[in-house]
């Protein structure tokens, strides 16, 4: 079939791996937007901006303290994570008993800040992140080549978000979560620090945002804007999946990144709006989204 589209097989299978690159970070990202979501009922337009502060926490560990990639995957999922707790505990608490755009907006104008931040201190251009040695070269599949750390992005957030969505679907933790959001006032009747388990749901949301950067890093340049370019997309992903729905986020953002890769290869003319066409389509059919309920 590919013969007779007259499309080399190295160029099908390379837009796919890097479709499927595209769609290991959407998954990633929307994964934790969709928990912030699903669990707070807060949309977090901060998230893009979290996850360009993990990639910048990540070059600055090795730019000025010498600590490299794998130290920075431990690290620099903390750093932003205890950032989003100090976030939630003294701006958005506040805003729970609100209208979801004053959530919204807060988030939003935090990613402003952030970015701007960045942008003054390390302007626009970006940075260049190592590979790290253990993960450079590559394998000859014989159809195509694939690069060792594309390969572990790829692994990496497969088991990332399948472990956050067993954790959160199928533990008693998750099952303590997902009663504290639909009856806080019972869970804290049984001893539960519903607050606590509240600020630590939206530190964990943002970790994997900041877990994304890192895994981003050497990928892309580290880069104020990097967040900014993604976010829009991500949200898209997450619309499609069902808000507040893991598992939608996971296998839409996994999905549309391969649709966006075959697009390249078929129609590159539309390959940076398939993302949306097919938003439009599926609020069409089922406004809930694939994976979501009707409230």
């Amino acid at each position: 079939m590919v013969s007779l589209l007259g499309i080399p097989p190295q160029v099908l299978f390379g837009q796919l791996l890097l479709g499927l690159i595209n769609g290991s970070f959407y998954a990633l990202l929307s994964l934790g937007l969709a928990v912030i979501f699903g669990m707070l009922n807060v949309i977090n337009f901060a998230h893009g901006a979290l996850y360009m502060v993990g990639a910048f926490v990540a070059w600055l560990l090795l730019t000025y303290a010498g600590i490299g990639y794998w130290g920075a995957l431990v690290i620099a999922p903390i750093v932003v994570g205890l950032l989003g707790i100090a976030l939630e505990k003294t701006m958005l608490s506040r805003l729970y008993k609100l209208d979801h755009l004053y959530g919204l907006l807060l988030t939003f104008g935090l990613a402003l800040i952030l970015e701007g931040a960045f942008r003054h201190q390390y302007g626009v251009s970006g940075q260049p992140y190592p590979i790290p040695a253990a993960l450079q070269g590559g394998q000859n599949l014989g159809f195509m080549f694939l690069p060792n750390y594309r390969g572990w992005v790829i692994v990496a957030s497969l088991v990332i978000c399948f472990g956050t969505w067993f954790a959160i679907e199928r533990t008693k933790l998750g099952a303590y979560l997902r009663a504290a959001t639909e009856n806080p006032t019972l869970v804290q009747a049984f001893g539960i620090n519903v607050p606590v388990m509240v600020s630590l749901t939206y530190g964990f949301g943002v970790a994997l945002a900041g877990l994304a950067g890192v895994l981003a890093a050497p990928i892309y340049q580290v880069s104020p804007l990097m967040g900014t370019n993604l976010i829009i997309i991500v949200f898209a992903v997450v619309v499609i999946g069902g808000m507040g729905s893991i598992l939608g986020a996971i296998v839409t953002g996994l999905g549309l990144g391969l649709l966006e890769g075959l697009t390249k290869v078929f129609y590159p003319e539309a390959s940076n709006i398939v993302v949306f066409v097919v938003m439009a389509i599926v609020l069409l059919i089922k406004p809930a989204g694939l994976f979501g309920r009707e409230r």
